[in-house]
C-alpha cells in the first residue's frame, strides 16, 4: 500500500504524536500549575489511541510499501503498551517522587514512547525496526533519569545510555551485514534469501544475527545483555520502573518474534539449542541474583530478568504454540507485576522506604494492601490457583511437548528458587512487627486500582478461556 493510502491506517500513531504535542502546549499555557490536568489530558489521548487501534487493528494491511504491518499480533502488543502507559500515568499521579514543575515533559515523553513501541510491534522492515528501537531507547534514557535531584536516578540514566549505545551500535552493524548480504531491508525478503546465503557463508550470517540479537536482547534484558537492568530499575522513578518492566519488555519480545519468525529461523543454525541456553541462563541468573536483595525495586528488577527467561522459552519453540504461550503469559505478567509495583509505590509513599524492612507488620497496618501483595508475589512465583501458575503451565507444557524436558525442569527449579526471595517479603508483612504501629490509610481510588490488578490475577488462574481463544487463532491470519 502506498504512502497516501497508508495514512488512514496510521491513525493511532498520528494521534500519539498529536497528543504528545498537545500535552506540551497545555503545560506551557498552564505554566506547569496543572499537573493533574496534564495527566488527564494524557489519559484522554491514550483513550483515543486505543479506540483507533481497535478500529484499525483487524484490517490486516501492509502500510508504506510493506514497511509496517497492521495485524492481530501488532494490535495485541499495542493494547498491552497502552494499558501499561495508562497505568503508569495513574501511578505517577499517586506517587510523590516527581517534580510537579516537570509533569508536562514527563507525560509527553510517556505518550511519545508509545510511538516507538507501536512501530517495534508492527515493523516489517529492519530500518523501521532499528529506528523504532532507538526511539524507545532515547525516551527511556530520559525517563529513567527524570529524578534530577537523585544521584541514583542520574547514575541509572548514565548507565542506561552507555549500555544502550553499545547495544544499539552492535545491532546496527549486524543489520548492515544482513543488508549487504541480501540487498534488502524487508524482513520477509530477508527470510527468503537468508537460508541460501547461510549455506554458503554460515559464519557471516551467524555473526550478523548474533549482533542483531544483542540489540533486541538488551531491550528484553536477557543474559548477557542484562547488566543495565538492576541499576536502572532501582534508580528510576517507581512508575517508570513498572513501565519498563512490562511495556518495554513486551515491545522487545514483539520485535524479537517478528525477526525470528520471519527472517532467522530458516537458517541452518540450531536456534533451539542456542535460545534454550540463553533462556536457562536468563531465568537462573535473575532468580539467583534476586536472593540477597534488600531493596524491593532491585529485587523486582532481577525478578523481571528471570521472567524474561521464562518468556524466552516460548521463543525457543519457534512455533505458533510458543508465540501464543508468550502472548498469554505477557498478559498475566502485566497484571501481577504492575500490581506488585503499585504496592511498592503505596508503601514507599507512606513509609518512605523501598527496603523489605519497610514492609514489616503491613498486615496489621494495611491489611488489604498486604493481602494483595501476597497474591501478586505468589502469582509471580507460579503458585496455583493464581494466574502466574496458568501462564507458566502453558509455557512449560509447550516446551515439554517439544521434548525439551531439561529446559522445563530448569524452569520449575527456578520457580522454586523465586519462592524464597518472594516469601521474604511475605514473611516481613505477615510475621514481623514494625516499630511504627500507625495504621496506613490509602484513598478509595488507590484501593479500587489495586483491586483491578488483584481480580485478573486470581481470575486468570482459574479461568483459562482467554488462552483457549488464543490457541484457536490461525497464526497466518494473526501475524501476517
Amino acid at each position: 500500500m502506498g504512502n497516501l493510502e497508508s495514512i488512514r491506517y496510521f491513525t493511532p500513531e498520528l494521534i500519539i504524536v498529536a497528543f504528545a504535542i498537545l500535552v506540551i502546549l497545555f503545560d506551557l499555557v498552564s505554566q506547569g500549575q496543572s499537573p493533574k490536568g496534564t495527566a488527564y489530558l494524557s489519559l484522554v489521548g491514550l483513550l483515543f489511541t486505543t479506540i483507533a487501534v481497535l478500529i484499525v487493528g483487524p484490517m490486516n494491511q501492509s502500510l508504506f510499501f510493506g514497511m509496517i504491518r497492521i495485524d492481530g499480533f501488532a494490535t495485541f502488543f499495542k493494547i498491552i503498551v497502552l494499558i501499561a502507559t495508562a497505568v503508569t500515568i495513574v501511578f505517577s499521579m499517586v506517587s510523590n517522587e516527581l517534580d510537579p514543575k516537570a509533569h508536562g515533559e514527563y507525560y509527553a515523553l510517556l505518550i511519545a514512547i508509545n510511538l516507538g513501541m507501536f512501530l517495534m510491534a508492527s515493523s516489517t522492515n529492519i530500518l523501521i525496526a532499528y529506528l523504532s528501537l532507538e526511539t524507545v531507547s532515547l525516551t527511556s534514557y530520559i525517563l529513567a533519569g527524570f529524578l534530577t535531584r537523585s544521584p541514583r536516578s542520574s547514575e541509572a540514566a548514565f548507565k542506561y545510555i552507555i549500555f544502550g549505545a553499545v547495544a544499539s551500535g552492535t545491532m546496527l552493524f549486524g543489520l548492515s551485514l544482513i543488508f549487504g548480504m541480501t540487498g534488502t531491508t524487508s524482513i520477509s525478503q530477508i527470510g527468503q534469501q537468508l537460508p541460501g546465503i547461510a549455506s554458503s557463508y554460515p559464519t557471516a550470517v551467524l555473526v550478523s544475527i548474533i549482533f542483531i540479537l544483542a540489540g533486541v536482547g538488551y531491550k528484553i534484558a536477557s543474559v548477557p545483555f542484562h547488566m543495565w537492568s538492576p541499576d536502572v530499575y532501582e534508580g528510576a522513578p517507581i512508575p517508570i520502573t513498572a513501565f519498563l518492566s512490562v511495556a518495554s519488555k513486551a515491545a522487545g519480545f514483539a520485535l524479537f518474534i517478528r525477526l525470528f519468525y520471519f527472517s532467522f529461523r530458516g537458517t541452518n543454525v540450531n536456534w533451539t539449542i542456542l535460545l534454550s541456553i540463553v533462556s536457562a541462563l536468563t531465568m537462573t541468573f535473575g532468580n539467583l541474583a534476586a536472593l540477597p536483595q534488600q531493596n524491593v525495586k532491585r529485587l523486582l528488577a532481577y525478578s523481571s530478568i528471570a521472567h524474561g527467561g521464562y518468556l524466552l522459552m516460548g521463543v525457543v519453540l519457534l512455533s505458533g504454540d510458543g508465540i501464543k504461550a508468550i502472548l498469554f503469559y505477557l498478559t498475566i505478567y502485566m497484571f501481577m507485576n504492575l500490581g506488585a509495583f503499585f504496592v511498592v509505590i503505596l508503601v514507599a509513599k507512606e513509609v518512605g522506604s523501598e527496603n523489605i524492612d519497610g514492609y514489616k507488620g503491613l498486615i496489621s497496618r494495611a491489611p488489604f494492601v498486604a493481602v494483595a501483595m501476597v497474591i501478586f508475589l505468589f502469582s509471580l512465583t507460579g503458585m496455583p490457583p493464581l494466574a502466574g501458575f496458568a501462564g507458566k503451565w502453558v509455557l512449560f507444557a509447550a516446551v515439554v511437548e517439544q521434548k525439551l524436558y531439561w529446559l522445563a525442569i530448569i524452569g520449575v527449579l527456578n520457580s522454586v528458587v523465586s519462592l524464597y526471595y518472594y516469601i521474604r517479603i511475605v514473611k516481613a508483612m505477615l510475621f514481623e512487627t514494625s516499630e511504627d504501629a500507625e495504621t496506613l490509610s490509602f484513598s478509595r481510588g488507590s484501593m479500587a486500582l489495586l483491586m483491578a490488578f488483584v481480580v485478573p490475577t486470581i481470575l486468570l488462574g482459574v479461568y483459562w478461556k482467554p488462552y483457549d481463544f488464543l490457541k484457536d487463532l490461525p497464526l497466518d491470519r494473526f501475524i501476517g
